[in-house]
């Protein structure tokens, strides 16, 4: 208390300033490493940590020396370990990203975006054009995107439909899409090794399948042989799923208080139509 007595308002300023930057640089590493591997390998470490702190107030001689020595080389282990991690965090801070918040999508614009997935579904899914577009959403797929072709751009039908058209440099692979933007394309995802998993199911599938058991993001495929549209979410694929249904499932996991935008704007449309 005396401590703290003999401290000037200035002093107290700093010390707050200090922890107050110190804990958003640890978030935005939090955030940075969401979603990936580096988090389970965390928890590896975490528990490292526990055993050594008991083998030290319990006086466990050769536990702790074993954990001692392992704590020697922990640094050299960890920049090893997390060099992918800690590549992407030097990038980003260069390119002046690294305490740059995600712009917050709008409801009108998540109608928007969900609008124009579906008028692309449905049409690669009467000409049977293979696809295969995840979306992100609490956990971080920067791990993904960084695997495929940035592109950063809005997003339109017509430009998810050119993606996936055969033959062409980017058809192969995952769309990702952060917020209302496609991040990247020809994405390399995780494929599931479920063994439970229909053999009727490709590649597609298995990937999206994939992707929605190792994070919370979901997935909408397009199967190349039968024009089938499925939903992957929380490893379960829902195949052959209506129009209807994707619509407000989509609205349910991705923005539940923007399905009004939705049904006005397809009830607007259907009179349009008629």
């Amino acid at each position: 208390m005396n401590y703290f007595a003999d401290m000037s308002w200035k002093d107290t300023i700093k010390n707050i300033i200090d922890i107050l930057i110190v804990s958003y640089v640890i978030y935005k590493l939090l955030v940075l490493i969401r979603g990936t591997r580096a988090v389970q390998l965390l928890k590896g470490i975490f528990i490292l940590v526990v055993t050594w702190a008991i083998s030290t107030w319990f006086d466990l001689y050769t536990l702790k020396w074993l954990m001692n020595q392992m704590f020697t080389f922990g640094v050299l282990a960890i920049v090893i370990i997390f060099q992918p991690e800690l590549r992407r965090a030097l990038e980003q801070l260069g390119r002046g990203k690294m305490f740059g918040g995600r712009a917050v999508v709008q409801e009108d614009e998540t109608a928007r975006v969900i609008s124009e997935l579906i008028k692309a579904v449905n049409y690669m899914s009467r000409r049977k054009i293979g696809a295969l577009i995840v979306f992100e959403r609490v956990t971080g797929l920067n791990e993904y995107t960084e695997s495929g072709i940035a592109m950063d751009s809005r997003i339109s039908s017509e430009l998810l439909i050119n993606l996936f058209i055969p033959n062409t440099p980017l058809h192969d692979g995952a769309v990702i899409i952060q917020g209302s933007q496609i991040a990247a394309a020809a994405c390399y995802l995780p494929l599931s090794e479920n063994p439970f998993i229909s053999k009727e199911l490709g590649t597609r599938h298995r990937a999206a399948i994939g992707i929605s058991e190792v994070c919370d993001a979901i997935s909408v495929v397009v199967s190349e042989e039968t024009g089938q549209v499925s939903l992957a979410i929380n490893g379960q694929v829902v195949r052959d799923i209506k129009e209807e249904s994707l619509i407000s499932k989509l609205f349910d996991e991705l923005k539940p208080k923007a399905k009004k935008e939705l049904r006005l704007f397809w009830k607007r449309k259907g009179e349009h139509h008629g």
